[in-house]
């Protein structure tokens, strides 16, 4: 054994051992429990950051502990690799995607090996292979044939610098969440898979949810928006139409003054086509912001169309005005006005001059400022005819009642959830497996001619889709009638591949069908690690893929993720790691410097992983020193822990019969396993290294001359080695073999505090006499006050205290004091 810690060769051994014997390489086994531990796979950018390394060495660790529990745990690695960034990178430096992304998956999958990840590369997928998108294209076509998935003419988000349609969880304050863009309002022919006809379902199993952070759970609860409200019928004159108006609020029906209705309305584009300002006015609500963030601080600016609706039960003429603040893709594209109760209405009132009628005042009657803003509390209704004085729930349910005994609306329950959007206009993406033809329409692609492949070999030289210029590519014939027939050129969203990868890597090897019974082995997942910003785009479309391979009968369960673990950002000088804020830290140099398992510690041992962490050099090199003085303590211990080993001696020892001594130091070294136990055991992964680092420093100052010495050091050593295996496995491994124990460290078991090691005969006490600490005495640490007396009556300083005294009472602390009140 080397004398000094040699970061390079230690590490590469371990790592040359793991490859060898396929250390990671798991199956089915009945026999044992499985767990599934998997990392958000990452999008090949080439080279890893920090947020990366923290992210993936939570995830180990977490797999490593769990196989050291006995467990057969499979934790997989891949690849999100289609997407705009490869494209976008493609354009600038003049190569085609496919090679820059192949290329930036082998840099980074030697970067993960190099931090020694426990990962079974042979399951190893790639989204942009056709053997795993050909699966993706299949479900695709039944989803089509049941009317899960469709294509209609809509108003989408349009990325203008990305060039391409956004889902609405993919507008982040009303830019791209990719490039920043403010986001375009255009209307175009976009594939929808119906996630609507789910959203009871995905919203009532959040409850099921219980191993997810409350955060996430709320964040899509919010997404998903169940509300219980009223279809409310609104006549328009001089028209055959009715306006439907949906509101969570008919309280406040008879405090309407005027309908807003959105740009693209029907109604708002039939009276555009006579009126040259109104339309202008229309076409300029092209741009406007959708974030809920952007359309409650926006100017609100409006148009009257010329249109007057009639009020259900007053049957005042209110005037309908086009609003830039109302979506067409939310409800039916228009909303009763009430200004004195909704802050939007009353901004856009004042603006307009339009009338403001107040009809909800407090419960308790206290005094409110309209001229400053809506109230939009519940409260008692006043200017309301028949429902004047009741409150604001009754009134909803009275209100409701009437207008359907007058058929002027209907009581129904809305989701603010929209069908998602899944094709882009952009090229590095999975071809959306339809035929258009001119006279069957849009066909699926047959099963045998799947994949669609998307070719290759293709240079971009601007930011769009090549696909539509490349005929060997487009041109093909009707699967139906066999007659010329164009393929669809538009690319699936790269959440389309995200939402089942998971369950692909069961199966990776699987020709004939998506998934087979090993999936329903391994899934749902165990534990899932990734980070709170995908709360409302990939854990959500996940969540509803694995209800629709449910459907189809590919898995037996209802949920992907059991277990959800959001870690927290990596910071520097208190601002995200970024490199527009220059602040990045790359991992590669400092594992050059220190080593990988410096590196994990640091990211484990800064902070816990629901946490943003902070980056301290300072804190990297005494992590690099705690390591050291690991290796140098192993080796000071290396003669003795060896013979030990060899000889099968401690196997045989029997604790009971050692000295008040030696139990009272295995008492606090089980005690600090105990510790380490019940912290892993929760995920506070930044707690057990602080009980390694205990544990080290207690070991180290254990006197050499105590009895049993070597067997204390040795259970100590193989204690601490264990609790920082998952953590450092290289040191781990090569000290688990220097000195000698059985196996290695990876095939050993998580070790467990005895029982009759965390009880102790005996402790000392601490006496004192009216507050003042003046002896010390050994007792068992349920002594009570008649034995303490007995035993403080016998020490010679404790009486010395309490001459000519009388005892008065005593203050007994167990295990630990006793304080004698004394005169």
């Amino acid at each position: 054994m080397e004398e000094e810690y040699q970061v390079a060769s230690v590490e590469q051994q371990a790592q040359r051992y793991w490859q060898e014997h396929q250390s990671f390489k798991v199956k089915e086994n009945l026999s044992k429990e499985k767990f599934y531990c998997l990392c958000m796979f990452p999008y090949p950018s080439g080279q890893l950051h920090m947020g990366h390394v923290r992210n993936y060495t939570i995830g180990d660790v977490i797999a490593r502990y769990q196989r050291m529990l006995g467990k057969e745990v499979l934790q997989p690695m891949g690849w999100d690799a289609f997407g705009l960034p490869a494209e976008n990178a493609a354009l600038k430096h003049q190569v085609s995607p496919a090679a820059w992304t192949h290329q930036n998956i082998d840099q980074m999958r030697a970067q993960f090996k190099r931090l020694g990840f426990a990962y079974d590369w042979s399951r190893e997928l790639k989204t942009c292979d056709p053997d795993y998108y050909r699966w993706e294209q299949w479900l695709f076509t039944r989803l089509y044939r049941k009317g899960l998935a469709y294509k209609k003419n809509a108003t989408v988000n349009w990325d203008p610098v990305d060039q391409t349609v956004l889902a609405n969880e993919q507008v982040v304050d009303g830019r791209g969440w990719r490039s920043g863009a403010l986001v375009e309002r255009r209307e175009i022919s976009q594939w929808f898979i119906k996630i609507t006809d789910y959203a009871e379902e995905l919203l009532r199993d959040l409850d099921k949810l219980e191993g997810w952070p409350q955060q996430v759970i709320t964040m899509q609860r919010n997404w998903i928006g169940f509300s219980k409200g009223v279809s409310v019928h609104f006549k328009v004159v001089d028209s055959k139409q009715n306006l439907q108006v949906y509101t969570t609020r008919p309280d406040t029906l008879m405090g309407v003054t005027y309908i807003a209705i959105a740009a693209e309305h029907p109604l708002a584009q039939q009276q555009a086509a006579d009126h040259p300002e109104l339309k202008a006015f229309i076409e300029s609500c092209a741009n406007t912001q959708v974030s809920e963030a952007a359309l409650a601080t926006m100017e609100k600016k409006g148009m009257v169309t010329g249109l007057v609706a009639i009020h259900p039960l007053t049957q005042e003429p209110l005037p309908i005005w086009v609003a830039n603040f109302v979506l067409m893709d939310y409800g039916s594209g228009a909303i009763m006005s009430v200004p004195a109760h909704d802050q939007r209405d009353f901004e856009f009132a004042k603006a307009y001059d339009l009338t403001i009628k107040t009809v909800i005042q407090p419960p308790a009657g206290e005094p409110w400022d309209y001229s400053q803003g809506a109230y939009t509390e519940p409260g008692i209704l006043i200017n309301s005819g028949e429902f004047d004085q009741l409150g604001s729930a009754q009134a909803c349910e009275m209100i409701a009642q009437k207008l359907e005994n007058q058929g002027k609306g209907e009581q129904q329950t809305h989701y603010r959830l929209r069908d998602w959007g899944v094709s882009r206009q952009r090229y590095w993406g999975t071809p959306i497996p339809i035929i258009h033809c001119p006279d069957c329409g849009p066909v699926a692609v047959p099963d045998d001619q799947l994949p669609v492949r998307l070719p290759e070999d293709v240079t971009l030289t601007e930011p769009g889709s090549p696909l539509a210029n490349i005929p060997e590519f487009y041109h093909t014939t009707c699967p139906k009638c066999g007659q010329p027939a164009t393929r669809e050129t538009d690319t699936f969203d790269t959440f389309v591949e995200s939402s089942w990868y998971y369950t692909r890597y069961a199966c990776p090897d699987q020709t004939k069908s998506m998934l087979d019974d090993r999936t329903n082995y391994w899934a749902p997942v165990d534990q899932y690690v990734g980070g709170i910003e995908h709360a409302v785009m990939h854990l959500l479309y996940a969540r509803f893929f694995h209800k629709l391979l449910r459907d189809e009968n590919l898995v037996n369960s209802n949920e992907p993720f059991i277990n959800l673990l959001t870690q927290g950002m990596v910071l520097k000088d208190g601002a995200k790691m970024s490199k527009s804020k220059g602040n990045v830290v790359a991992p590669l140099p400092l594992i050059e410097k220190y080593g990988a398992d410096t590196v994990r510690l640091f990211i484990i041992f800064a902070s816990p992983p629901d946490q943003s962490l902070e980056w301290s050099d300072s804190a990297v090199e005494g992590c690099h020193r705690f390591l050291k003085r690991l290796w140098q303590f192993s080796h000071t211990q290396q003669t003795s822990i060896m013979q030990l080993n060899k000889s099968d001696a401690t196997v045989h020892f029997n604790w009971t019969n050692t000295t008040t001594e030696t139990q009272k130091y295995r008492h606090t070294i089980h005690q600090i396993l105990n510790q380490a136990n019940k912290d892993i055991s929760r995920l506070q992964l930044n707690t057990v290294v602080s009980a390694a680092m205990k544990l080290l420093n207690y070991l180290q100052k254990i006197p050499t001359e105590t009895a049993d010495y070597p067997y204390l050091i040795h259970e100590g050593l193989t204690f601490l080695l264990s609790i920082l295996a998952p953590i450092t496995p290289h040191i781990c491994h090569a000290l688990w073999s220097e000195l000698a124990f059985a196996n290695t460290i990876i095939h050993s078991k998580w070790p467990r505090a005895a029982h009759e090691a965390l009880k102790i005969s005996e402790v000392e006490w601490v006496i004192q006499v009216n507050g003042k600490k003046r002896a010390t005495i050994v007792a068992a640490p349920d002594a009570d006050e008649e034995n303490l007396l007995q035993l403080v009556h016998q020490n010679e300083k404790a009486q010395h205290a309490l001459q000519e005294m009388t005892i008065l009472k005593c203050i007994r602390v167990p295990g630990k004091l006793l304080n004698i009140v004394a005169r």
